[in-house]
C-alpha cells in the first residue's frame, strides 16, 4: 500500500482547513462503530473487502511503536448505511497481538471491530492522529467523488498488544441524514 499521506496530531493541525462537519467524526474519542450504529440502526452493516496476512508496512510499524514484526493481518472493510459506504477502515493486526485471548481479534468476520475494541477492558487508545488522503489512497475508490477524504487512525493497546485502526471518512458520511 502507497501511503502517502501525512499524520498530524491535533495540535498540529493550524494551517489544515478541515471541514467543520467532519471535526466531531475526527476527534471524536467514543467508539465510531457505535455512533454509525446508532445513525443507521438495523441498516448498519461491515462489508469485509479483504483479510489477509501481509509483510507489515514500515510507516505502520513505526506508528505502532514495533522494530521487529515483520507481519500482520490486515482487514479493509467498509462500514455501511444500507448500500451506502461512510467510512473505509484498514486496521492492522499485528502477529504477536492475535496470540493467546487476543485470538479473537483474526477471526472477526462481518462482526465490527469497534464493538470488540470498546468492550475489551484492557483497551487503552493512544492519541489520534488525522491526515488528508492522496488522490491514489485507496479510500478514493469508496468515495465515489473527487472531494478530500480525510481519515484519522489511532493505535489500540488490548493487553498491551497494538492494532492500529484507520478510518477514513467518505464524503456520504456528511451528506447523510
Amino acid at each position: 500500500m502507497n501511503l502517502k499521506q501525512r499524520w498530524y496530531l491535533r495540535h498540529q493541525l493550524f494551517n489544515q482547513s478541515i471541514p467543520v462537519s467532519l471535526s466531531p467524526w475526527l476527534f471524536d474519542a467514543s467508539s465510531l462503530t457505535a455512533r454509525l450504529v446508532a445513525d443507521c440502526d438495523e441498516n448498519f452493516s461491515v462489508q469485509v473487502i479483504s483479510q489477509q496476512w501481509r509483510k507489515l508496512d514500515s510507516e505502520e510499524a513505526a506508528a505502532m511503536s514495533l522494530n521487529d514484526a515483520r507481519s500482520a493481518l490486515v482487514r479493509q472493510v467498509l462500514l455501511c448505511c444500507g448500500d451506502t459506504p461512510l467510512v473505509y477502515a484498514r486496521t492492522v493486526i499485528p502477529a504477536i497481538t492475535v496470540q493467546g485471548a487476543q485470538r479473537r481479534y483474526a477471526n472477526m468476520g462481518s462482526r465490527p471491530l469497534g464493538a470488540m475494541l470498546f468492550a475489551d477492558r484492557t483497551m487503552h487508545r493512544e492519541a489520534v492522529q488525522v491526515a488528508m488522503l492522496p488522490a491514489n489512497h485507496e479510500a478514493h475508490k469508496y468515495a465515489k467523488t473527487d472531494e478530500p477524504v480525510w481519515g484519522r487512525r489511532s493505535v489500540f493497546r488490548v493487553a498491551g498488544k497494538p492494532i492500529l485502526v484507520s478510518e477514513y471518512f467518505l464524503p456520504a458520511l456528511l451528506k447523510k441524514k
